[in-house]
């Protein structure tokens, strides 16, 4: 009885946390600090609730853990730290001091191919460059290349949602690549799963890899297919040094934010989200197109969970990630440059979504899979 209260409260926040950034516009401009409020929140309600066996609530290792995860990633060399903050920021600054040049030499060599072909080339690549040099720095080399591409503004808002498909799930496959693969990797790092670098290429390669492949496929059929009639120049405002640092600041604070809404959401998930049977989570975790699954990803994943749980949580909030602009960082960022609204990006996410959901769930509840 004593822990029905505090559960409540973790519940009311979990409520807050996934209506707040689509209900109130103020919360999704300030999405960093309000998370890192609610996480802070729920760390010290989790301390009143008592389970068994289990440390719950504020203690310095996971203060240490929250401040040290965004920058930490050891083994992908075996002794050079490297994480998602330094790869924002050095990509960043790349992109910052030579910005003319990079873009002069984009659009030389999109006039040399077919639309079509720098389309699927485009998708793909950022599909799979994503892991390494992360979502964010993709979705701004995808925004680049779109505006030296001859498309008009509904073809290129197309384009945009699709890439962002490949993107957001090609991102998972690394730590470095966004929020969600550095939370999912730093919280199964101990035992049963000592997950490294590549455990989550090898948990989602199969199933991720032949669906950047097809979002490719779907982008170049679309470019094909379309007309470039009405065309529509696009103007992009180069960033400033302070911007790029900005960038990696807020990328710091959400996921040490993150950090804290996992740990803080464990008693929820030690004594419920566990015993939700595989299929019913899948389809639980579409809720993150209207909240960032790396949220979802913290509230949830832990070592607690069999790794039929972890990869079909995991595949759902990939895959509806992208169904509306809030559920992952490079819808964010392409509709706000390019000025793409929620009701525009809806229409093209939210079928291709849930087609995208549909064809996962059959290959991941196949019996073959499940043997």
């Amino acid at each position: 009885m004593a822990d029905i209260l505090p559960t409540a409260g973790l519940i009311v926040i979990f409520a807050v946390v996934l209506a707040g950034p689509f209900a109130v516009r103020r919360i999704e401009h300030n999405l960093e600090v309000f998370l890192l409020a609610c996480g802070a929140a729920a760390l010290t309600i989790a301390g009143f609730i008592h389970i068994p066996g289990e440390l719950t609530g504020w203690r310095w290792e996971i203060v240490i853990e929250a401040l040290s995860a965004p920058v930490r990633i050891t083994d992908l060399l075996g002794f050079i730290p490297i994480g998602i903050v330094q790869v924002v920021l050095v990509v960043g600054y790349v992109f910052y001091r030579w910005h003319d040049t990079i873009r002069n030499r984009i659009c030389s060599a999109c006039g040399k191919l077919p639309l079509w072909l720098v389309v699927f080339i485009l998708i793909v690549a950022l599909g799979l460059l994503s892991s390494i040099i992360s979502a964010i720095i993709a979705a701004i080399i995808l925004i680049e290349v779109l505006c030296c591409l001859p498309l008009s503004h509904g073809l290129r808002v197309r384009l945009v949602v699709v890439a962002c498909f490949s993107i957001g799930i090609g991102a998972a496959l690394t730590p470095l690549g966004e929020p969600l693969s550095t939370i999912a990797v730093q919280k199964l790092s101990g035992p049963p799963y000592f997950a490294d670098f590549g455990y989550l290429l090898r948990l989602l390669g199969v199933y991720v890899l032949p669906g950047i492949v097809a979002y490719g496929v779907l982008g170049a059929f679309i470019a094909r297919k379309a007309m470039t009639s009405g065309l529509e120049e696009c103007h992009l405002f180069r960033e400033d040094l302070r911007e790029v640092f900005m960038r990696a600041a807020k990328v710091y604070v959400f996921i040490t934010a993150l950090v804290l809404l996992g740990e803080g959401f464990k008693p929820l998930i030690l004594e419920y989200v566990i015993r939700i049977p595989s299929a019913a989570l899948y389809w639980v975790n579409t809720v993150s197109a209207v909240l960032d699954n790396a949220t979802l990803a913290a509230a949830e994943i832990g070592p607690a969970l069999s790794e039929q749980q972890i990869l079909t949580a995991l595949m759902a909030l990939l895959v509806a990630g992208g169904m509306l602009i809030p559920g992952n960082i490079p819808n964010i960022i392409a509709a706000g440059k390019l000025k793409i609204r929620s009701t525009e990006w809806a229409r093209i996410g939210v079928p291709i979504g849930i087609a995208s959901l549909v064809v996962y769930f059959a290959i991941l509840f196949s019996p073959l899979v499940i043997s």
